[in-house]
């Protein structure tokens, strides 16, 4: 991570098989991304799962990406277990959709304008109802909907974005997509990015969300599943016993 490996932070950093990962909070996150928008500073968040740790683990390339960003959060509960176990006991999950909500209920009290990059033209159309009847006063100044296919460096959309005015960027194409589509525009754009991958599904409320016993279980990978078998048996059957496996051996070998 950049600066967040100052004095300041990097007592709250453990690297988790290879992925720098901060023992943050909503809060702190949240008044880190604002603090960011308000100066105009070109940054990036990634909200850390199991399936980003793997990826990074198998690809040299994509784990620079990873380990580049401004800020990278615990998403997923085995990653604050893992944080735990490597010495930070006040370890907490940050949530990438529930992080987005708290972001924008900051930013609509301090007037800073937020983007949507990512999701179909559906599914943007309903996320911003949500959005709007929650909060009537947040200023939504930019919404894409980018084609499927490779990460691309688009100056038409660069363009877009920064007549837009938007300072807090919100990305939800799905990791490993996001995370290099942030780290291709940085300095690009004088705005913070978030990786939020499905949250603008789940907060549309076009996909079910694990219920709460499930994800502070660490099960939420199952009620996924159960949902999106075709899609995401692939994932959690080769990535998750991997990551089990890999945690396993350095928790051993930092006790020996």
């Amino acid at each position: 991570m950049n600066d967040q490996g100052s004095t300041a932070t990097s007592s709250r950093i453990r690297r988790i098989i290879d992925v720098n990962v901060e023992a943050s909070s909503y809060q702190e996150a949240t008044r880190l991304i604002c603090g960011w928008a308000q100066e105009g500073a070109s940054r990036y968040v990634c909200a850390c799962n199991v399936h980003m740790v793997m990826e990074a683990h198998d690809d040299p390339d994509f784990r620079e990406v990873v380990n580049g960003a401004d800020l990278v959060v615990p998403d997923g509960m085995p990653l604050v277990w893992a944080l735990k176990a490597l010495g930070l006991p006040h370890a907490s999950r940050v949530y990438g959709p529930q992080l987005m909500l708290e972001v924008l209920e900051e930013a609509t009290r301090s007037g800073i304008p937020n983007g949507l990059h990512g999701g179909t033209p559906a599914t943007l159309d309903a996320l911003t109802r949500v959005l709007e009847s929650r909060w009537p006063d947040l200023r939504i100044a930019y919404r894409h909907s980018p084609p499927f296919g490779p990460v691309s460096y688009s100056n038409e959309t660069l363009r877009g974005i920064r007549e837009s005015g938007v300072r807090i960027l919100f990305v939800a194409l799905g990791c490993p997509k996001q995370e290099r589509w942030m780290y291709l525009h940085k300095e690009s754009l004088p705005a913070v990015m978030v990786g939020v991958g499905a949250a603008f599904d789940f907060i549309a409320g076009r996909i079910p969300q694990a219920p709460s016993f499930l994800q502070h279980a660490g099960l939420e990978w199952a009620f996924r599943l159960s949902k999106e078998p075709k899609r995401l048996w692939r994932r959690y059957a080769v990535h998750n016993p991997r990551f089990i496996g890999l945690m396993a051996r350095q928790l051993a070998g930092r006790t020996r």
